[in-house]
């Protein structure tokens, strides 16, 4: 996290690898497996900065931008073949890594809980339930989008 000017390479090469191939990857063989079985279900998971920025966070917001587009993309291509493909785009959640990062630097954490409306992180368990329903038939008309599960932060 560093003002452009000041932003290392590798972390940015590092970011885009792990977030966007990664998704890329993740679909090039998930699609063929599905295609081969009749069909399903893929969500991506972007995150609230797939769809706002964050200053000194070029890679991590880019990255996340980068699945959304993906993610409507290959909705798309694969529509017609039985294939739904979705993104998530969650705000912050209670797991292990953001527990201990609380504990770390507290204040970051409040801050950040605190552009949330709702006022509190997710639970894990809620943004498994928003993941689940973009797998589910009730969401079998859905596809190609980009579904906040976010607190509110993006209606902010």
């Amino acid at each position: 996290m560093a003002p452009l000017e000041q932003a290392s390479q590798d972390v940015w090469d590092d970011v885009m690898a792990i977030n966007a191939r990664g998704v890329w990857l993740a679909m090039r063989h998930e699609i063929p497996a599905m295609l081969a079985s009749g069909g399903g279900a893929i969500v991506n998971m972007s995150s609230i900065y797939g769809a706002a920025g964050k200053a000194a966070h070029h890679a991590y917001v880019a990255s996340k931008h980068a699945v959304i587009g993906m993610t409507r993309s290959v909705a798309l291509e694969v529509a017609q073949r039985g294939i739904r493909v979705n993104a998530l785009c969650d705000g912050v959640t209670a797991t292990p890594a953001m527990r201990q990062a609380a504990e770390v630097v507290p204040q970051v954490v409040g801050d950040l809980v605190g552009q949330h409306p709702i006022g509190r992180m997710a639970t894990e368990d809620e943004i498994a339930g928003a993941v689940l329903w973009l797998c589910s038939t009730g969401a079998g008309y859905v596809t190609g989008t980009a579904l906040a599960a976010d607190g509110g932060f993006l209606a902010a």
